[in-house]
This record gives C-alpha cells, structure tokens and sequence, in this order.
C-alpha cells in the first residue's frame, strides 16, 4: 500500500496473525518517534484473537495521525496463526538482522519479549514482575513517606524538642518538596535513558541518607540527611517505576497500577508500627538503620525486575519541548488540580497523630493512626485501579478525591472521640487512594508516550510546592486559631474540593459534557 509523500520511508508491520488496529498504529507512531530510523520502523505486533485489520484500514489511520507525507508504504508480513510468539520473533529477528538499514545495536521490545538486533538473543520479560519491581519501589517510597507523622511525633517530644512545630515541620516539608519538585529531572533521565541508571542513584540516595540521619544529633543534619538526600534519591526511584507501566500493559493499565500503588499503603502500615516498636527498643539510629535495610534489600529486587518496553532514545530537550505541556489546557488543569489536591492530602497524614493526642487518644494507639490510614488506602488503591479500567481513570479519579473532600469537612472536623478519629483515618485512607494509584494514568491519558516521564514528572514539580508550604500553612492555621484545628481541616476540606474540580474540568474539556463517558 503506498501513500503519496515527499519523503521517502516505509514501515514495516509483521503480524503474527490477528490484530488491533489501534495497538498496531500506537506502536507505529511510538517507535518512529523513539527510534528515529531514517529509513524504516519495525512493528511486531501479535494481539491474535483479535479484529484483523486491512491495508485501507491502517492506511486510513496513519493518514488521520501523522499525514500523508509521513511513510512512503506500509508493508505487511504475516506469519500465520500456526507460529507462536517466540518462534515469530525469531522469523522477524532473521530478517531484521539481514537489512542493512538498520543499526546493528537497535533494540526493540514487545508483547513481553525483548530481542537484540545484535546478538539475536530473544529474552521473555514477565510484565507482572515489572509490577512486582515497582511495587517495591513504591513501598521504599510513598510507603516511607507516610511515615512521617511518627517520626515527626518523635522529633517533637525527644530528638528535637527544643525547636518549634514550624521548625520540625519543614524537615518532613522539604521531604515532599524535593521528591516531587526532582520529577522533570528524574522523568527526563527515564525517558533519555530508561530505569537502569536512574534505579541504582536513587537506591544509593535514598539509603545513604537514611544512614546519615540515623546517626544525626543537630537539626541541620536531619534536614539535610531525611529531608533532602534521602527525599531526592526517593525521586528519582519514583518516576523510572511509574512510567515503564504503559508499556507493558493497555487493558489493565489501571489495575496494574492499583497493584503497583499498593506497595505504599503496605508501606504505610509496615514502617510506621516497626518504627514505633523499635524506637523504644533499639533507639532511634538502630531504628533508622533497619529501615534502610529493609529499603536496600526491596529495592535490590526493583533494580532486577523493572524494564522498559521500548529502549530509550537520548535526545536534547528544546525549549518548545520542556514548555509544550504548558501550552495544553487539559495539561495545566489536571497540574493545577494535583498541585491543590497536594494541600489537602498531606495535612490529615502529618495531622492526625498529633491533632489525636490532643483529643485524647492515647500516645500508643495514636502512633497507629497513619498505619491504619494506610490500611483503609490499600484497598483504595487497589479498587481505584480496578475501576478506573471499568469507567475511566478520571472519572474515578474525581468521585474518590471529591469523597475525600467531604470527609474531611463532615466527618475530621466534627470529631473529637477516639472511634470516630480511627473511622475517619479508614475511610480518608480509602478515599485518598486514587491519589498515588492514578496520578501517573491522568497524565498517561493525554500525554504522548515518548513524554510521560517528563510530564508525570512535571506535574510532580508543581505539587512540591503543596508538599513544601502545606505544614508551615497548617501550623500558621493552628497559631491564628489557637491552637485549634478548625481552620486547618476547613483548609484542607475546601482545597480538596477545588482540585478535584480542576481534574474533573480537565476529563470535560476531552469527553465535553457527555457525563457518563468513560475517560
């Protein structure tokens, strides 16, 4: 099928027998782009069982992508239905290999099989244990990250008890800060060259500052060591785990990263009950160190498991390419909703351990609370991804986070009893899933492919701002209420509300006002 063009390049789709016409032009278009072959781009593409495509169909849907001056033809090899997958890779490997227009050290990945044009080694990749490496990270990570109320708590009453709230609170401050304000660097490194590289700096990072801070006496030296070099390292961990997942999965997109969020909900639960058991036990550096450890032997396992689909393309990010995200009004709406849903959500995760003591709660069972905040979350982000492939990653994006919202005004603010602050720490934790589990799939939605490390990133950087002013901004709240937290949960309530209205304006601007669409 030829297609008239000024420029003369061809594209070549082998088939194994059935496919989808969509997959089949996604990976056309995204291998074009990451390559950059002058001459030719390969496709191998296998979804078997599927609606066959003809020439006039692919034909009329490269046309509608990319224009007419883009391929000079579009030739087609099938293989048949009798071949399976590995043998039909190695048929395509063959012939690959004896065309002379294609780079000797090209590597090209699909359907879960990686092969090297050079060596004509062909590798099975699992895509689940891709999952398994990033719920490892997500658990060193996020996980980590939701422990903080207990090392706050800590800091307050024992470490650092001659400083101010405000002052301790920018430790856990810059913590958020510099893991969400490094996502352009760290997305950047994944999408110039995949997860490697930026796996085994942010392993170093994130457990050597981790053991600086389990030996720190002064506040300098916690700030720099947990807030700073342990939060950067937790950065550029985060992106490499979150971006492969496209690649490896289209059906169950969503699922794959309910499961792979999960891994910070366990976490949550995990870290904060051993270290208030081993703080006691074994002091705070023992405590620390173990922590680490535990960190080092989960993301040992990431560093084995976690591959990208396609192999990474260096290339120089011009000053069109760094702004163009900017210039897209779905873009900026769901970046603005995220940066005010960043607000909201860490004030009940820093808060609820203290503003609980001062209701009453007991020490001991207050420590529990951010665990049994992360409990409710597991399930949250499990379903969140579940649903979201059912009805639409926004659609469920914005139920849950509204949800959110209302809890905190009808439910934290009125409470002041030990049961009803626990109901609140299931129920926020639940509702408050779909913001780790699908931020990543809001920006895949309506991002190109070869971008979503940088624009998953992107949106990061302007949440660190909420991630850095959101405890001095509730601590300021506290001191003009004194020392009530009223104003600091309406705070929170209404800034909740607002972002989710911005993602949701963000799924109207694509689907209009067709409410029951799927988006």
């Amino acid at each position: 099928m030829t297609v008239n063009i000024a420029s003369r390049r061809k594209v070549v789709v082998h088939r194994n027998a059935g496919g989808n016409i969509r997959h089949a032009l996604r990976d056309i278009l995204i291998l074009d782009t990451l390559v950059k072959l002058n001459e030719i781009a390969i496709v191998h593409h296998t979804d078997c069982g599927t609606m066959r495509f003809t020439d006039q169909q692919l034909q009329a849907a490269l046309k509608e992508q990319a224009g007419e001056a883009h391929w000079a033809e579009v030739e087609k090899i099938d293989f048949g239905a009798t071949l399976g997958v590995e043998e039909s890779l190695k048929r395509d490997l063959q012939w690959v290999q004896g065309n002379p227009l294609l780079r000797d050290t090209l590597k090209q990945a699909t359907q879960g099989f990686i092969f090297d044009l050079k060596t004509g080694r062909v590798e099975k990749v699992e895509a689940w244990s891709v999952v398994l490496g990033s719920w490892c990270v997500l658990f060193c990570s996020f996980g980590w990250i939701n422990s903080i109320g207990v090392f706050q708590n800590y800091y307050k009453a024992t470490l650092l008890s001659q400083y101010s709230d405000s002052t301790i609170a920018w430790i856990t401050s810059l913590q958020i800060f510099f893991m969400y304000a490094m996502g352009p660097v760290s997305g950047s490194l994944y999408d110039n060259y995949g997860p490697r590289y930026s796996l085994l700096l942010g392993t170093f990072l994130h457990v050597f500052g981790l053991m600086m801070c389990s030996i720190s006496k002064e506040y300098y030296q916690v700030l720099l060591s947990q807030g700073v070099c342990s939060a950067i390292g937790v950065s550029i961990i985060f992106q490499p785990a979150t971006s492969v997942i496209p690649g490896w999965f289209a059906k169950k997109r969503g699922t794959a990263y309910g499961i792979m969020s999960s891994g910070s909900s366990i976490g949550g639960v995990i870290f904060p009950i051993m270290s208030q058991r081993l703080i006691p036990e074994v002091g705070f550096g023992w405590a620390m160190r173990i922590g680490a450890f535990v960190i080092l032997f989960l993301l040992i396992i990431a560093n084995l498991t976690i591959r990208s689909r396609l192999p990474p393309s260096p290339r120089p990010l011009s000053r069109s390419a760094l702004t163009q995200p900017l210039r897209e009004m779905k873009m900026l709406l769901v970046t603005a909703g995220f940066t005010l849903l960043t607000f909201g959500m860490y004030i009940p995760i820093d808060y609820l351990v203290v503003e609980g003591i001062s209701n009453g709660i007991g020490t001991n069972l207050a420590q529990y609370l951010p665990a049994i905040m992360n409990a409710g979350s597991f399930f949250g982000r499990l379903s969140s991804g579940i649903f979201a492939d059912l009805v639409g990653t926004y659609n469920v994006f914005a139920i849950v986070c509204c949800l959110a919202g209302i809890l905190v005004l009808a439910l934290w603010i009125p409470t002041t009893s030990t049961a009803g602050t626990i109901v609140f720490a299931v129920l926020f934790g639940y509702t408050s899933g779909a913001y780790v589990s699908l931020a990543a799939a809001l920006v895949v939605k309506i991002s190109p492919f070869q971008q979503i490390g940088y624009r998953v990133g992107l949106i990061f950087l302007f949440a660190s701002i909420g991630g850095l002013t959101t405890n001095p901004i509730a601590g300021a709240l506290l001191a003009n209420d004194n020392g009530s937290y009223r104003d600091m949960k309406i705070f929170a309530g209404v800034i909740l509300l607002s972002g989710t209205t911005l993602v949701f304006s963000a799924r109207l601007q694509h689907t209009g006002l067709k409410l029951m669409a799927k988006f």
